[in-house]
């Protein structure tokens, strides 16, 4: 029962990605010094929540590490 409610919620946020995918294909150009890139609304959505994951990952990491050694002492 339950490996199909995971099944149909996973459906679900598929689609919802595919509809937000389909809905936002306008063109965003982005300029980072004397660089620029231009790229659909929802690429560059996902390339930065991607962005924030890793961040997110990296300063929850480091703060993990900060409290364990001040801690141990």
């Amino acid at each position: 029962m339950t490996r199909y409610l995971y099944i149909a919620l996973i459906v679900i946020l598929a689609g919802i990605v595919l509809t937000f995918k389909v809905q936002n294909m306008a063109s965003v150009t982005v300029s980072l010094f004397s660089m620029s890139a231009t790229l659909p609304t929802s690429v560059l959505v996902l390339l930065v929540y991607v962005l924030g994951m890793f961040t997110g990952g990296f300063v929850l990491g480091l703060l993990r590490t900060w409290t364990n050694k001040a801690t141990a002492r």
